[in-house]
């Protein structure tokens, strides 16, 4: 059976109060590769209580964790309005980067909001096991694999570009508000997408996603807007968002802390489908259009499998190396693709 992109968008809406484990989640959620809210999943964590107190409860609570690192901090002037994207600065960005620690862009953050004309700051994806080492012992969701560790994303009020993941992603507001609007996979081509190697933050943008109706530059992004959904996320809810779901992020309010997971819910072994992706791009997408068709045939066949599996016809022990990957395959192929790598 072939799993196909909806021409929208749609997003579940989950009770998350019960108890889930690490086989359910992955049954009934993460197989479907769709968009979930989980309403109240991040309700009792302690850094959420703190933050509906005040912005300094949850700066107080996060400092008895604080282990003083440094990490880069986008400051945006107010003239950006929070909306961190290319522009005319010498490095092609709207904004700055500068180096603060946890404690200090807490600080900026309250500044800011609290005296209009300041600059904004955002400071993202802050791995906890550096910044916040025992943060994750009062944020744990025992669905999750234990390779899934807690990140920080706060500042004030902003919008962050367009973008996908590779990972798997469960992102869960702990203050503030976070508005998510969503495209699914296909819609790429529509996204008018920058560069790969020139990135904000790592991954490539839809220019497209955050312009005018009716804006000239991007004449395919209506069929694309047609096909968004958008998702409000208050204090303690929490939204899983499937690998190469495209998403831009805006934060409501003056102050805001998200924390997310990123991880590889089907991984069979350490390497990634975007290291195939980027292989295929110089071994095949400068051949002839005949002989890309060829190899798509092939890609379908072997890989997408729309048809089910290529040695069905055949019994399962005569599969040979498309058996199982668990069975021992992965390790086969691996050393097949090294080999041919290395030109042997």
């Amino acid at each position: 059976m072939s799993w196909e992109c909806p021409r929208k968008a749609r997003v579940v809406e989950i009770d998350a109060a019960g108890d889930w484990d690490a086989a359910t989640f992955r049954r009934d959620m993460a197989e479907a590769c769709q968009p979930s809210v989980l309403r109240g999943l991040g309700r009792d964590w302690p850094s959420t209580r703190a933050a509906g107190r005040s912005w300094r409860d949850l700066a107080d609570y996060l400092a008895g964790f604080d282990a003083g690192q440094k990490g880069q901090a986008f400051v945006g002037t107010p003239a950006i309005a929070g909306r961190y994207d290319y522009g005319d600065g010498p490095d092609g960005f709207n904004f700055e980067r500068e180096s603060l620690t946890l404690g200090e862009t807490l600080d900026r953050i309250d500044q800011a909001a609290a005296v209009p004309g300041l600059p904004s700051i955002y400071m993202g994806s802050l791995p906890t096991d550096d910044y916040l080492p025992g943060f994750d012992q009062d944020h744990r969701l025992g669905f999750l694999p234990p390779t899934a560790r807690p990140r920080v994303w706060l500042g004030n009020a902003s919008r962050v570009a367009c973008h996908y993941d590779t990972f798997d992603n469960l992102a869960c507001v702990v203050a503030g508000r976070r508005r998510f609007t969503l495209y699914p996979p296909d819609a790429i081509g529509d996204l008018y997408v920058g560069p790969i190697d020139h990135t904000m933050a790592g991954q490539p943008v839809g220019l497209a996603a955050g312009a005018e109706p009716g804006d000239p530059r991007f004449p395919r992004f209506e069929a694309a807007r047609d096909r968004a959904v958008v998702v409000e996320l208050e204090p303690g809810d929490a939204l899983y968002l499937p690998k190469l779901w495209w998403h831009q992020v805006e934060a409501l309010e003056p102050r805001n802390l998200l924390v997310n997971y990123w991880w590889d819910g089907f991984a069979a072994g350490p390497d990634a489908p975007l290291a195939t992706l980027m292989l295929a791009m110089i071994a095949i997408a400068e051949r002839p259009p005949a002989e890309r068709q060829a190899w798509r045939a092939f890609f379908d066949h072997y890989v997408f499998r729309p048809d089910g599996h290529p040695l069905a016809h055949l019994p399962p022990e005569r599969h040979g190396i498309l058996g199982p990957l668990a069975d021992g395959n992965y390790g086969k192929i691996r050393a097949g693709v090294m080999r041919l790598l290395r030109g042997g």
